[in-house]
């Protein structure tokens, strides 16, 4: 990337001066100048964002508000269709510019782009596309006689309206497909605010849809910033009619409050402290060495990583070194770099968070096996090592706390019914998994594990047609798949009498 803000290499997604904001159709400045985005692999700054301000937010509102009451796009579902198809085909045809984008912002290995950090959710966009054109918008309901009158009802499935969405930077292409591609096709319109660490990710979509596709003016706002107070603005607003949010549980907390100022629609997907169960029938090494490998990949900036390893008690020392062994080869490196796997955390104030936890860690009793600090050669970027944790009660900060790391705690327990308590004794439940070769066993455990999603022996939950979302803190509602699409549907009744 060059400094001035453009992708190298090929046709410029950004202006020179930097990102703009996309209000009403129109790619403008922000009315705060603009701010830094730095490299969080080599702390370099690699171009400027738009800066928006209240006055920026208040616009991209008012567009998204006329947008959907003035114009046929929520009841045009074609239109919306082709409009969502001409949108992957302009990003894909980007491709690699967008991922230039990513690698560089995000600290995103490429590996990754390959997948969910960009191709994938890019290629989804058919999903939601599918689901606008075939979704069954009318159901007759038949005729009743209520209160001895005569009636013939119709349910009927409509947009909620304008879409607040927030997102983080950890999956930021991820993420912000999940919430435009099904709260279009719904037929709402969306303003987008998306983190401050990743902003060039949204803007350069933001410069597709106006510059590549046919979806009209005010339909799509992206709007960057520093200013986290626009998200507040955002989420209270009285022409808001729903509010997308996913991050911290904390944040979430803050949205859902200032949400109910106005009693609007809430999607909360939040944090996540998921637990990897091994039954003392499974592949000890084989599932422990996975479930370190996992807690590495982008570095563990992943709501949904399995954090805590639960292993049998008889086996925990050999669980620990399979783990260690696996940590232990796990070399942070340039995202760039095709054979990287653990990149950069975002930004030295999330590597200082990182570092406190392992403070905690040791304070508390923990044993550091390996990892726990910055790795040896790399004086610049935001790494640090692939960690294990031992020695620490799931009572342990660590064992309770979502890290955001590529941070892992093992923990032993004294059987199926131990695992499922000790997996459930948490404020949190996004996700998890379990490896074993009992099948009743296995059903078992899934059954009782109270979490939104569950693999076992390394089955994959994720996909556009599957619903993701959490129990308890982790969330409320689901993303993706036919019940995240119908999160942003209203239902009305209609009854005719005769």
């Amino acid at each position: 990337m060059g400094g001035d803000g453009r992708a190298t290499g090929g046709r410029s997604l950004l202006p020179a001066d930097g990102s703009r904001l996309l209000i009403g159709g129109k790619l403008v400045t922000g009315g705060d100048g603009v701010f830094a985005t730095v490299n969080p692999a080599t702390e370099a700054v690699i171009g400027q964002a738009a800066n928006a301000n209240g006055a920026d937010m208040d616009a991209a509102i008012a567009a998204a508000r006329t947008a959907f009451d003035d114009t046929d796009w929520s009841r045009d579902h074609v239109f919306r269709a082709r409009c969502l198809e001409q949108l992957r085909t302009a990003l894909q045809a980007n491709i690699d510019e967008l991922r230039e984008i990513t690698v560089a912002e995000a600290g995103a290995p490429t590996m990754l782009t390959r997948g969910p950090q960009l191709e994938g959710p890019v290629a989804d966009l058919s999903y939601s596309a599918s689901l606008a054109e075939t979704y069954s918008w009318e159901t007759d309901l038949g005729t009743a006689t209520p209160m001895g009158i005569k009636s013939h009802r119709v349910l009927r499935r409509e947009a909620v309206g304008v879409v607040g969405a927030i997102t983080p930077w950890n999956f930021p292409h991820q993420i912000n497909f999940a919430k435009l591609g099904p709260a279009l096709a719904a037929g709402n319109t969306v303003v987008l605010k998306p983190a401050p660490d990743t902003p060039w990710c949204a803007a350069a979509v933001g410069a597709i849809i106006a510059e590549q596709t046919d979806i009209p003016p005010g339909v799509v706002n992206i709007v960057t910033s520093t200013d986290h107070g626009l998200g507040a603005q955002l989420t209270a607003d009285p022409r808001v009619d729903m509010i997308s949010f996913t991050g911290s549980t904390q944040t979430g907390r803050s949205v859902m409050t200032g949400a109910a100022t106005t009693l609007k629609k809430t999607f909360l997907e939040l944090g996540g402290k998921s637990a990897f169960i091994v039954l003392d029938d499974a592949n000890i090494v084989g599932a422990c060495s996975v479930a370190a490998f996992s807690v590495a990949v982008h570095a563990g900036q992943g709501c949904a990583l399995t954090t805590r390893l639960l292993v049998p008690r008889a086996i925990y020392d050999e669980a620990i070194q399979a783990a260690a062994a696996t940590l232990s080869g796990i070399v942070p490196g340039d995202p760039a770099d095709a054979r990287t796997v653990c990149g950069p955390l975002i930004s030295e104030r999330q590597r200082a968070r990182v570092e406190r936890y392992l403070e905690i860690a040791r304070a508390e009793g923990g044993r550091i096996v390996v990892g726990g600090g910055r790795p040896a050669g790399r004086e610049r970027g935001y790494f640090i090592e692939p960690t294990l944790i031992a020695d620490v009660p799931n009572t342990a900060t660590v064992a309770r706390e979502e890290i955001f790391g590529p941070v892992l705690v093992v923990i032993p327990h004294d059987g199926d019914d131990d695992a499922i308590r000790i997996a459930n004794d948490s404020p949190y439940g996004l996700s998890g998994s379990v490896w074993g070769t009992d099948p009743d066993r296995i059903r078992h455990v899934t059954n009782g594990v109270r979490t939104g999603t569950i693999g076992v022996n390394g089955g994959i939950w994720y996909s556009a047609d599957a619903p993701f979302g959490g129990y308890k803190q982790s969330g409320i509602g689901r993303e993706m798949g036919l019940a995240g699409f119908e999160e942003y549907l209203e239902t009305k009744l209609v009854a005719t009498a005769g």
